[in-house]
């Protein structure tokens, strides 16, 4: 695991030396990606430059060392990530007569691409990879990330500057990086809480699609091809085995994806919170480990946002050498003043300060830890795709007018209304008000991506932009609604939202995360179970459930979903209330032009009256204002 960095100055007159110097200075912006070793190389005549950081997780000596230059000296490579079949690889490539001077994985990746071709070996890969080669024969740069977006991977050109790297902030130590907001993506933004790809915080620069190769020949000739895609693996799922069968090769292609991610020379362990998808993983390292697996949860002193104590009965039944942090929820809040730099651009899924609290445990102890992410878009966890099944059914027959009157009538009774008349749910009225917005939906589509938006009419919000479609990729024939929203939230939420979050919490404090249950293989296969194995009788990851009760009881999982919360509402109105107003002031949001200030004041008026909860896009506007107040020059 490491961190990135490159530029291509197409009318260079810098000699190798500055250009080298240059990228050094940029990648020392994300030394905490890897803290072990830095280095350099450039390429004079073309104006080109790497930058790297290195965590040393396989083969630890300096035969590791980045930029690395292949064999023949026709490619350099400056790669991030983990390749788990290298060993594989390795062989089938030194019985063609290739001969290797490390044990590392990076080397095994620049010469099987010497052999086969990028886009070839880049299918033979199983693992996480982001990384930029220069091809000294073409002349031409490859810019890979992979399939399901683990990595990140951002590009673009400003003022005839090619930019590529990790992450955006060693960008700005170059002197023409000059960017400017990308109100499309603001807008965005504020519908999601997050930069949905391909699009980043400025303009003219990208991240790379998942499962996508980028070659640049020169600043007017970029080309863009898939080496993987999802679209397709769903367009040719054709399921034809019994269920017994299929559960038997799932559990092995598990064990086996959970195994491979268990290679390191460095001490290892695994995040817990005690539900499905962690305990699982858990349970197939151990299987798998002569020594008990070191495990690691975050606990709340307040009850409604604890789940310690489930992770604690499930790692003492495994044996796993358990460790965990206790600590009161208003704790958490002092996290918030890091949000801004080690996020990079505005990120606002307010589990990112739980899921940087637990990394900060690990790595005190671990270098590489095992999660459970990805589970709920593969095998239909979250409670939300049978909730918008369940109600989009009903709703549908109803003819759209009638549903439109409906809603409005919903909506004429205020939420606190609501609230007391429903008291015995939490929030009922916020979420009916939500639901009643909803009501008058054109598909299941438009339904799920309207219960799921923070801001309905973001545009209205952000100043000088227009009202955008919701981005819903080419979406293959056949998919029932659930099968739908798997499909989008597997394309978008889980490489923009969940593995964003994992990415940047952990390696800001070093720490390499693993995500064994996306393996690519994995992914293929859950696209061939029948939607009967992930939805049974109203429970969600059936199959998982199945193979995970053969290692842990029954009694010790089943629970509601709860999440990985903290109560940034209360914060609001308590111990970040005034830097919450001044932050989001109106002397500040009019001075910096980008949004309108009215629906920000009403907002913070209903919420601190108790009115409404607006927690969710309060944070969004909160984490934006307090990155760009950073960033602003």
């Amino acid at each position: 695991m490491c961190g990135i960095v490159g530029f291509w100055n197409f009318a260079n007159t810098d000699n190798k030396l500055v250009l080298e110097n240059l990228a050094l200075k940029m990648a020392e912006q994300i030394a905490y990606r890897g803290p072990d070793s830095t280095g350099a190389w450039a390429d004079e005549e073309h104006g080109i430059a790497f930058g790297h950081r290195r965590l040393a997780i396989v083969d630890l000596s300096p035969d590791g060392h980045q930029p690395m230059i292949s064999a023949s000296g026709r490619y350099i490579i400056s790669y991030n990530g983990e390749v788990y079949n290298f060993k594989e690889l390795r062989k089938e490539l030194e019985a063609k007569g290739i001969k290797f001077k490390s044990n590392c994985d990076t080397e095994v990746i620049i010469e099987a691409i010497e052999e086969w071709g990028i886009k070839q070996a880049c299918q033979k890969f199983i693992g996480m990879f982001a990384f930029s080669v220069w091809d000294n024969k073409e002349k031409c740069l490859y810019l890979v990330r992979d399939r399901m977006g683990i990595k990140p991977l951002y590009y673009g050109t400003i003022n005839d500057m090619l930019f590529f790297g990790s992450e955006l902030k060693p960008f700005r130590e170059h002197a023409k990086w000059r960017p400017e907001i990308n109100h499309d993506a603001l807008q965005e933004y504020f519908r999601f809480n997050y930069i949905p790809t391909p699009l980043s915080i400025y303009k003219g620069i990208k991240k790379v699609v998942p499962g996508t190769i980028i070659k640049i020949s020169d600043a007017h000739k970029i080309m863009v091809e898939p080496f993987w895609s999802l679209y397709e693996v769903v367009e040719n799922n054709h399921n034809k085995m019994s269920e017994q069968d299929a559960l038997e090769q799932l559990e092995a292609l598990l064990t086996d994806a959970v195994g491979r991610r268990m290679i390191a020379d460095v001490p290892l362990g695994a995040f817990l919170s005690g539900g499905v998808d962690s305990s699982l993983v858990v349970a197939l390292m151990q299987k798998q480990s002569t020594v008990p697996i070191k495990t690691f949860s975050i606990g709340f002193h307040e009850k409604d946002y604890n789940e310690a104590h489930y992770a604690k009965n499930v790692a003492k039944h495994l044996g796993a050498d358990h460790q965990e942090l206790y600590l009161h929820v208003n704790d958490a809040a002092k996290v918030i003043p890091n949000l801004r730099h080690m996020y990079d651009e505005p990120f606002a899924d307010s589990s990112q300060i739980p899921t940087f609290l637990v990394s900060q445990l690990a790595c005190k102890h671990v270098k590489v830890a095992l999660s459970g992410d990805g589970g709920d878009e593969l095998f239909a966890g979250y409670n939300r795709y049978t909730f918008a099944d369940q109600y989009w059914n009903k709703l549908s027959k109803i003819p759209r007018p009638l549903r439109k009157l409906a809603g409005s009538a919903l909506m004429a009774l205020p939420p606190s209304s609501w609230d007391r008349l429903l008291s015995k749910y939490n929030n009922a009225g916020d979420k009916i008000h939500k639901l009643a917005g909803a009501m008058a939906s054109h598909s299941g589509m438009n339904f799920y991506q309207s219960v799921n938006s923070y801001w309905q009419n973001p545009h209205e919000l952000v100043l000088n932009s227009k009202q955008k479609a919701y981005p819903i990729s080419d979406m293959p024939e056949g998919l029932n609604l659930i099968e739908q929203m798997q499909y989008q939230d597997s394309l978008q939420y889980l490489p923009d939202d969940i593995l964003t979050k994992v990415d940047r919490a952990s390696m800001s404090v070093s720490l390499e995360a693993r995500v064994p249950l996306i393996d690519h293989r994995v992914v293929e296969m859950s696209w061939q179970l029948p939607q009967s194995m992930k939805i049974r009788n109203g429970q969600s990851k059936w199959a998982l459930r199945e193979i995970l009760y053969k290692h842990v009881p029954k009694e010790l999982i089943e629970r509601p979903k709860m999440g990985f919360g903290v109560p940034i509402g209360n914060w609001m109105r308590g111990s970040i209330k005034e830097w919450m107003l001044d932050t989001l002031s109106k002397d500040n949001i009019i001075k910096d032009g980008l949004l309108n200030y009215a629906p920000i004041e009403e907002k913070i008026n209903e919420h601190m009256s108790g009115k409404r909860n607006w927690q969710n896009q309060l944070w969004g506007l909160l984490m934006f204002q307090d990155w760009y107040n950073k960033h602003s020059d």
